[in-house]
């Protein structure tokens, strides 16, 4: 595998922050117990499609314990329509409940915290640890998961191994946006299907691996 220079990391990434300087999550979401909830639902799912189920839910729902009082049953109408949607709807309401009984129904603001959280994952946790507590976390998506080896940005066949290379290759001043900016480019230009190459702002730097 053939992984950019330290120059051209650094190049890839003032040409990405360029473009677009201040990167937000796609999710929608009202405060920090949402996003949570967004982000578990969005596991295997698009964020488009977890848009579409939450907006009528967190109009009633923008708290652990509104979340419990609505119930597993009237949960599950809302979510129907993404991926393991009982399994999620289950974990949903355990998170809740233990969030209500142990953290005050406040996001706890550390990973070790938050992956002890029934149906959260090294992933969902950091983009909590991201978006909510303004840290410099890299969440693994499948898209990024896909193009970091490819691009050259980072080795790795697993998430854990191309969150531990990306964490170590990305220059410090960008590695608060860095996943957003690398997820954008996997979801809009670098595709798996037909990707948009005449269209990509580092063509010129890719490794193509």
């Amino acid at each position: 595998m053939i992984l950019l220079s330290e120059a051209e990391m650094t190049e890839a990434f003032l040409r990405w922050q360029k473009q677009n300087p201040s990167p937000v999550s796609e999710l929608e979401y009202k405060n920090p117990y949402t996003l949570l909830i967004a982000v578990v639902l969005s596991a295997q799912a698009t964020d488009k499609s977890v848009n579409k189920a939450t907006k009528a839910l967190f109009e009633k729902v923008t708290s652990p314990q509104q979340m419990l009082d609505l119930g597993y049953d009237k949960l599950l109408p809302y979510i129907k329509s993404i991926g393991l949607y009982k399994n999620k709807g289950a974990n949903i309401i355990k998170l809740s409940k233990m969030l209500v009984e142990e953290y005050n129904s406040e996001v706890p603001g550390t990973k070790e915290e938050l992956v002890k959280l029934p149906g959260v994952g090294p992933k969902t946790a950091n983009v909590v640890l991201n978006v909510i507590f303004k840290q410099p976390t890299m969440p693994v998506d499948t898209h990024i998961l896909r193009i970091a080896p490819k691009i050259g940005l980072a080795p790795g066949s697993t998430p854990e191994e191309v969150e531990k290379g990306l964490l170590k290759r990305i220059p410090p001043e960008f590695l608060f946006n860095a996943h957003h900016w690398i997820l954008l480019h996997g979801r809009y230009v670098c595709t798996a299907k037909n990707p948009k190459c005449s269209e990509c702002l580092i063509a010129d730097l890719c490794k193509h691996n």
